[in-house]
């Protein structure tokens, strides 16, 4: 049976959500279009979320956006996770091997949520990854978590149809299953301008939960040579499979 959500509640989440997935301040008409919901309620909501600064908004309260106290409860959630300080020495440990950007996610249902990324030292275009929710068919960090999974599991999943952000993203369940049936083999995730263009990225899951629900990815240029991909893919194997041992001497789970 499925929980009984509270509404004001749930509302105020998806309110929250749609805030934060904006690239820009909505305004009230926006979101009433994003979310459905009556514009009284909304209204209320809103009021109370600025007043309490997890919303702010402009003198004219005519666009709202995420205000301070959302990156509160964020930064709580780092801070606690145990697994994380031992990520972050992995990810400094694999970019000095690699030269490249790295990154360590976890897997929110669908998507992959992105807890930590180090930057390549010589990066001109750095985009804020921490914090990120990307589709998890489309990144070698989801394809690495999705092959976990069952296929039945995989289809419960994920949304129907699917959808990309670049032409070459996998949009067929069928290509997107034999795909993960690849990965399980081989036992690493590739994936090549499906999220990105230009970019390229390997994934490894990290084997300390059952199934695992994190993941380290290292992020390179599409064009590069096989051979240069090999090294990457192999440092993110090594790195992720000590952090994984590391994790489970810990008792972290």
């Amino acid at each position: 049976m499925e929980p009984q959500l509270v509404k004001s509640a749930e509302r105020t989440i998806r309110i929250l959500e749609t805030l934060a997935a904006s690239h820009r301040n909505l305004s009230l008409s926006e979101l009433q279009q994003r979310t459905g919901f009556p514009r009284s309620s909304l209204h209320a909501l809103m009021r109370t979320l600025v007043e309490l600064k997890w919303v702010e908004t402009d003198g004219a309260r005519s666009a709202f956006g995420i205000g301070p106290h959302a990156l509160l409860t964020g930064t709580a959630y780092l801070d606690k996770d145990p697994a994380l300080p031992f990520a972050q020495e992995t990810l400094e440990d694999l970019r000095a091997e690699t030269g490249r950007t790295v990154h360590f996610a976890r897997r929110d249902e669908a998507h992959v949520l992105y807890l930590a990324t180090r930057e390549a030292r010589d990066a001109h275009h750095v985009i804020p990854r921490v914090g990120r929710r990307l589709p998890a068919h489309v990144t070698a960090l989801g394809q690495a978590l999705l092959a976990q999974l069952t296929d039945d599991e995989v289809e419960a999943l994920l949304p129907d149809p699917l959808t990309g952000p670049t032409e070459h993203s996998i949009t067929d369940l069928a290509k997107l299953t034999g795909e993960l049936d690849q990965v399980r083999t081989r036992g690493w995730a590739y994936e090549r301008e499906q999220g990105t263009p230009g970019v390229a990225c390997v994934a490894v899951a990290v084997d300390y939960r059952i199934p695992a629900t994190d993941a380290i990815s290292c992020s390179m240029p599409a064009g590069l040579p096989p051979a240069e991909v090999e090294r990457v893919t192999q440092a993110v194997i090594g790195h992720t499979h000590k952090l994984a041992a590391t994790l489970r001497r810990e008792g972290i789970r």
